[in-house]
């Protein structure tokens, strides 16, 4: 606020009367411009009782009640408006300072209510314990600190001992003796949720064998390993299992990245994950079928039809050397074509799914 020697005296003379009217429509609809603040200046109020207090005294002959109310109004108009007419040289200075002191009151206001209080991490990972394992992205969303609980190796192994029972139907990899090393922790600890948590082992078996997405799911996805295997079961004849291990390969332009908050060092190993981003794809045919090598080739098209014998399914893969880029049309002709019928079943596993192929390092 500026100084009070700064600041200019205004004077108000008890014969400013005007003969206008004023109601109270003037007041409703005053410019918000002229009236900031809403709220009758100090200096006003003072000039507008001394004024009502001369009139008061006035007989009626002298003055009409409505000469009365054109007085108040005029002098609170005159009031408002001497903001404008006041000299540069003698505000110019004090304004600036008044603005200077309002900015530094606000961001003393702001830094008090943002700053808020910053917790430990031993806090924060006391209360991770009680976190359920569908919540641990939003327990990491907190703060940093509850991030940085969230990348330890402390974290994952109580997540695990917590739903961990004797009676479970375990892989051998995914036993409590394996879980207790540092590589791969955090993988191992999510897999053996989908088996020991009832919430995500329902959640698997809810899933469709093939999802409506896994089409348009699959392009621009490159080929990393493919094998076949035979499977005997109660049928007469064996089914083969035709698996292609693919991972996701997005083209994105110059800013398409997004910058992340890069985890610790020391936990590293907690969250390497060789098949981090990863599925199979998997289609059981009736007999083999002769297939080209397409490792290392980019997935350009996938379609599902019915078979020639109406009773099964037929499955086209088309692969190229390089993916497609945005905008552009599917490679329907040319590339290396995967061709599979009769097919029995297809289904299309995330790195995390019980029946997801276990790998050496994991």
């Amino acid at each position: 606020m500026p100084k009070k020697g700064n600041r200019k005296r205004l004077k108000f003379k008890a014969g400013d009367v005007c003969s206008e009217s004023v109601t109270v429509a003037d007041y409703a609809d005053a410019d918000p411009a002229v009236v900031k603040s809403g709220r009758v200046k100090k200096a006003v109020a003072n000039a507008v009782e001394k004024e009502v207090k001369l009139l008061c005294g006035l007989e009626a002959s002298q003055g009409a009640v409505q000469e009365v109310v054109s007085s108040v109004a005029s002098v609170t108009a005159d009031a408002l408006d001497s903001n404008d007419d006041l000299e540069p040289e003698d505000d110019g200075e004090s304004e600036t300072k008044a603005a200077h002191k309002k900015k530094n009151k606000r961001r003393k206001e702001s830094s008090e209510f943002s700053d808020g209080h910053e917790y430990p991490v031993d806090i924060w990972l006391v209360l991770s314990a009680y976190i359920r394992p569908e919540d641990v992205c939003r327990f990491a969303l907190i703060c940093k600190n509850a991030w940085t609980v969230t990348c330890t190796a402390a974290f994952w192994t109580r997540l695990y001992r917590r739903h961990y029972r004797i009676d479970a139907d375990l892989p051998l990899r995914l036993q409590p003796d394996s879980v207790d090393k540092m590589r791969c922790l955090r993988a191992r600890v999510i897999r053996s949720l989908f088996h020991l948590y009832e919430p995500f082992d329902l959640r698997v078996s809810k899933i469709p064998a093939l999802p409506e997405s896994t089409p348009t799911a699959l392009l621009n996805s490159k080929c990393l390993l493919f094998w076949v295997r035979k499977v005997t079961g109660t049928r007469p004849e064996a089914l083969w299992e035709f698996n292609f291990k693919f991972v996701k390969e997005e083209v994105r332009g110059k800013n398409g990245y997004t910058k992340s908050l890069r985890r610790p060092s020391r936990y590293e190993d907690v969250h390497a994950n060789p098949d981090s981003d990863c599925y199979i794809l998997q289609v059981t045919t009736l007999n083999f079928i002769f297939t080209p090598v397409v490792m290392g080739m980019t997935l350009t098209l996938f379609t599902i039809n019915v078979s020639t014998d109406m009773r099964h399914h037929r499955v086209r893969l088309v692969f190229q050397d390089s993916p497609l880029h945005r905008g552009k049309k599917r490679g329907d002709q040319g590339g290396t074509q995967v061709v599979l019928d009769p097919v029995q079943s297809v289904k299309l596993m995330d790195w995390w799914h019980p029946q997801y192929p276990s790998s050496p390092y994991t």
